[in-house]
């Protein structure tokens, strides 16, 4: 039972967590698909909007820096309008200086006469040079200027911290000259501070050769060439230039950041705009928090439901285990209650039907064991399929009554003890009751050594009785005749022999209120009786009359006119000496 119980339980739990997982499984996994790609394609749209922002924040920036450089460039446009004449340095000077009052990025500015020879030389942190005539024909701002109109220098670092650079400005004829200002690029940084991507974001400028020209943090620009600095802006301009949007990489002011770049024109400078990633993804992770809770508080309930679920769909079927385990040890009264109202209920249902068949079948197999106990076992199935009324009413048939009996039995049992006596008729009668069995006779009578059994009664031959009866007599005969054999090597003098007839008889139930036999009375019953005891040792005895039909079957001796006790008139007996090849097939 204990065993029993364990593997109820073993084979319980699966099904529990079976119909747990598939049913949280189910109100999950279309929470996680939809929580994951609402997060997916979150950050697309987010990153996509961040792109674009930056990409139009440094688009921006490039633009202002550009009209700053043409600005300042269209102001030292105004110094080269006149021509130059041996006595106009001074009035040139003039120009100068109106120039650096109006353009606070220019440190300093030189005037170029159309032969190359500087005339003016005005700066904000030296003395003014007028008339020093210092040839300027090879210098690069003069020939550039004069060839394409104006020319922008490289980026160099004043005492290796503040960035400069050389615009050069020719006049509309050469012998206006060319005006050569040295530009201070710090005050780019007004034009980058303004710039402004969220909170911590911000844009910084380097020229071509990866050198700073302008952050929001003026200290990396006033610490001039920084080779670590110049490494990590010649890769970001690798990687913007070759990406579509913008790219993750490493401010040293921000850290990690997201930064998009453009171009200034006329120069080779690149804008970059960049917002940290804390602040740039900040968006996404609190609609990932708040995704993430969701689906815990959902996973949650999720769990709840399954749980609930699982045990409700489980707790019938447990119930339905447990009844079927019930009816399964003999408890056929026990019905199971469940009120489902599904296939569940359906199920207990039949399996309450089936339980009802079961006992009607136990107490049907207890009447007929019951009644096997008294009564044959055709008889006793008889009684129990038709009813005793009917089958066991006394009626006239047409039978064949069939006596066995042991020759020497009285005498054996007067000198054996009890137990061999009693081990002996023991196997007696297992033996011939196999034979009866199996050849659907009736055994209606048993004493001491003498049995009765008939045919065609209650329960019909499916041949000629007294065809039946001679197999059922000579298969009898060969079965007991092997305990005989054992018995004499055991010193017991005993024999067997049978006799039956045919005729009709009265047949049915007889005895009194607690106890009823079936039995055959008339005188085929007697006359079977006196063949039997006229058989020796392995002897079939039978009369003419029962003997016609035999043959073939059956090799038939006739013994002539005898006598018989009781009976006013003589028979003509027969010996049944064996069975033809062609019955024993």
């Amino acid at each position: 039972m204990t065993s029993g119980l364990r593997k109820e339980e073993s084979l319980r739990r699966p099904l529990f967590w079976k119909y747990f997982v598939a049913l949280f499984a189910a109100v999950t996994a279309p929470m996680l698909a939809y929580g994951g790609s609402e997060a997916w394609f979150g950050y697309k749209n987010h990153r996509a909007v961040l792109d674009q922002r930056l990409q139009i924040e440094a688009r921006a920036a490039a633009g202002r820096i550009d009209d700053f450089l043409h600005g300042v460039t269209e102001q030292m446009a105004w110094t080269v309008q006149r021509n130059w004449t041996p006595d106009d340095n001074e009035r040139h000077r003039f120009d100068a200086l109106r120039l650096l009052r109006q353009t606070p990025a220019i440190a300093e500015i030189r005037l170029v006469d159309g032969l190359g020879f500087e005339r003016v030389k005005v700066s904000r942190v030296d003395s003014d040079i007028v008339g020093s005539a210092i040839d300027r024909t090879d210098d690069n701002a003069f020939r550039n200027a004069l060839s394409s109109g104006h020319w922008y220098g490289p980026v160099t670092f004043r005492d290796d911290s503040e960035p400069f650079m050389e615009i050069a400005v020719a006049g509309n004829r050469r012998s206006a000259g060319v005006a050569i200002a040295a530009v201070n690029l710090k005050l780019i940084w007004d034009v980058i501070s303004s710039v402004r991507v969220g909170e911590g974001g911000g844009a910084f400028v380097a020229d071509g050769e990866g050198k700073l020209i302008a952050h929001s943090d003026i200290s990396l620009v006033l610490r001039g060439v920084d080779e670590s600095t110049q490494v990590w802006i010649l890769s970001l301009r690798e990687a913007t230039e070759n990406a579509e949007g913008a790219v993750e990489t490493y401010d040293p002011v921000r850290g990690d950041v997201l930064a998009a770049m453009d171009q200034v024109r006329d120069v080779n400078w690149r804008v970059y705009a960049a917002l940290p990633f804390a602040e740039a993804y900040a968006p996404i992770r609190a609609t990932l928090v708040r995704s993430a809770a969701f689906l815990l508080v959902g996973a949650a309930f999720a769990a709840m439901l399954a749980l609930l679920l699982a045990r409700r769909m489980t707790k019938p079927i447990r119930a339905v285990e447990r009844g079927v385990a019930r009816i399964g040890d003999g408890e056929f009264e026990h019905r199971i209650r469940i009120s489902t109202g599904d296939e569940i209920e359906r199920l207990a249902s039949r399996i309450n039907d089936m339980a009802g068949e079961l006992a009607k079948s136990k107490d049907r197999a207890e009447r007929i064991n019951r009644l096997k106990r008294f009564l044959s076992p055709q008889v006793a199935e008889l009684v129990e399929n038709s009813g005793a009324d009917d089958a066991l009413k006394p009626k006239q048939a047409d039978v064949v009554v069939v006596f066995f009996d042991l020759r020497g039995f009285t005498a054996f049992s007067s000198t054996a003890d009890d137990q061999a006596v009693f081990r002996v008729i023991s196997e007696y009668y297992e033996v011939l009751g196999d034979v009866i069995r199996e050849y659907d006779a009736t055994l209606t009578h048993f004493s001491g050594d003498g049995v009765m059994a008939v045919l065609n009664a209650p329960i019909p031959c499916a041949e000629a009785p007294n065809l039946a009866a001679a197999r059922l007599a000579c298969a009898a005969q060969a079965a007991v005749q092997v305990l005989i054999a054992v018995w004499r090597s055991q010193g017991f003098d005993l024999g067997f022999g049978v006799g039956f007839s045919r005729g009709l008889a009265t047949v049915g139930r007889i005895g009194y209120a607690d106890r009823y036999d079936y039995t055959a009375i008339g005188n085929v019953v007697n006359l079977a009786s006196r063949l039997c005891n006229h058989a020796n040792n392995g002897q079939v005895l039978i009369d003419k009359d029962t003997a016609t039909g035999l043959a073939p079957n059956f090799e038939i001796n006739e013994l002539g006119i005898r006598d018989l006790k009781g009976f006013g008139d003589v028979h003509s007996l027969c010996e049944i000496t064996q069975a033809t090849q062609h019955d024993l097939q």
